[in-house]
């Protein structure tokens, strides 16, 4: 879980188009970003198997 203060620097427009930090919504992590579903990999994992997103499913062969 990123502190508060980390958070909110990432929401400010920053100077240069190249500093751009994008951050999952729910804990603000930075890395294993997702940029369709706008969360990391782990959110992405809890919210899937407990059905939040419409139209993921966990596979199985």
């Amino acid at each position: 879980m990123a502190k508060k203060s980390v958070i909110q620097r990432a929401l400010k427009t920053p100077k240069f188009k190249s500093r751009v930090v994008r951050r999952c919504f729910m804990c603000g992590r930075k890395r294993g970003y997702m940029r369709d579903f706008d969360m990391c990999r782990i959110c992405f994992r809890e919210a899937a198997n407990e059905g939040l997103i419409p139209g993921i499913k966990k596979s199985s062969w």
